[in-house]
């Protein structure tokens, strides 16, 4: 059922294991101190969604995931990759190793440390003597390198090959690309962004090839930034961040909040949901623990709203790469074969048609395929109908 991977990227120390394991709970290594992770976990975390069954007056049963209050928790995968070093894109630190595990991410979450407590190469220095607006800037630098490097390693040839071919670049662009999960639309949109000539590659200059391939890595791997150890200070530098990088989703985070938060919850020591800007502490605590608690709550909950966790997920998801959440159902039975109500949602990409949904489900009811209904206003759906974001759609073969 899960398809979508999301990739966690940091130089090392930024806490970017702390955030993966507060949003899957997996036992992973965590210190303080650079290259901890040294090989990729891949984990399962969740986004959250205000689930349809509230409106319809009942709770659902998921297969998948969980519905707590009327919040609908989604399973995606997420990986934590080893942290990447200046001088990645020619294998310095663990450069190749990092470069490649991310070759299949859908979308990246960039974890900065906003305090200013990690130098460039991840090591502990006093906080705000660093300035992490070197970090955006530097992640960039690296992936835009790579990029180029795997364009240009074979580029004459490459244009000869193709001179003239208009029809033939998109194509062998994208294939030049393999393993890297891009398509022939993210090299169109990066060709004519720029407006480059598509019939003679060979004659585009070193500044035009630098700049498609900065912009073929914008789409194809869009990335947000999680502003972690915002809890630890940095306020100033988080302004200064949003100032120099306004076209980022830049979301004020702390991991450790989340899972201290998480893992109370897990002992059934507070109520609390993730992405919420509160909790409940359920029983009797120690004074220390309670004085842990009310910090959370009062220097990051109060504060940004959350600890920014889920925020992220849900942004990198949901407005990073815009897709959407659609259930399968019948009209007037939302029950599955065992009894669960509303048991499945599934995650789909952007302008999904119905027929996109049916083969989501089961191969068979793409191929049978004769219309789709639209559960909440009963109305037949042709197969190009685009679906919308908590549908409820039902697949007649």
């Amino acid at each position: 059922m899960m398809t979508m991977l999301i990739g966690i990227v940091a130089k090392p120390n930024t806490g970017k294991s702390t955030f993966f394991k507060a949003a899957t709970l997996m036992d992973v290594a965590i210190g303080n101190r650079p290259f901890v992770t040294i090989k990729s976990n891949e984990g399962v975390a969740y986004v959250k969604i205000n689930c349809i069954d509230a409106e319809l007056k009942t709770q659902c049963n998921p297969r998948f995931g969980s519905c707590i209050q009327h919040q609908r928790f989604i399973p995606i995968r997420l990986m934590d990759v080893p942290g990447l070093a200046v001088g990645a894109h020619e294998g310095r630190g663990l450069g190749y190793e990092f470069l490649n595990d991310i070759g299949q991410a859908d979308a990246l979450i960039h974890v900065i440390d906003i305090a200013g407590s990690t130098n460039q190469d991840g090591e502990p220095v006093p906080a705000g003597s660093y300035d992490p607006v070197n970090d955006a800037k530097f992640l960039e630098t690296e992936l835009d390198y790579w990029y180029h490097g795997i364009l240009t390693k074979n580029w004459e040839k490459f244009t000869r090959k193709l001179a003239g071919e208009k029809a033939k670049l998109t194509q062998a662009l994208a294939q030049q690309y393999s393993g890297l999960r891009i398509t022939e639309g993210h090299v169109k949109l990066a060709i004519h962004g720029l407006k480059l000539d598509e019939e003679h590659p060979d004659k585009w200059s070193g500044e035009q090839i630098k700049k498609f391939c900065s912009m073929l890595r914008r789409y194809s791997k869009p990335m947000l930034i999680a502003a972690n150890k915002i809890d630890k200070g940095g306020e100033e530098n988080l302004k200064r961040l949003q100032q120099q990088f306004p076209s980022y989703i830049i979301i004020p985070c702390s991991a450790d909040a989340e899972l201290a938060l998480r893992e109370a919850q897990k002992h059934e020591i507070i109520d609390y949901i993730p992405g919420d800007k509160s909790f409940t502490i359920k029983k009797e605590i120690p004074a220390e623990q309670k004085k842990v608690l009310d910090f959370i709550q009062e220097n990051v909950l109060d504060k940004f709203g959350s600890t920014g966790v889920q925020q992220a997920l849900n942004n990198a998801v949901f407005d990073l790469i815009k897709y959407i959440a659609v259930y399968p159902g019948g009209v007037g039975k939302l029950e599955d074969s065992e009894g669960r109500r509303l048991p499945d949602c599934f995650l789909l990409p952007p302008r999904s048609t119905a027929l996109d949904f049916a083969y989501k489900i089961h191969k068979d009811l793409g191929d049978n395929f004769v219309k789709a209904i639209d559960v909440k206003t009963k109305m037949p759906l042709g197969k190009e109908h685009q679906l919308k974001h908590r549908d409820i759609i039902e697949i007649k073969t």
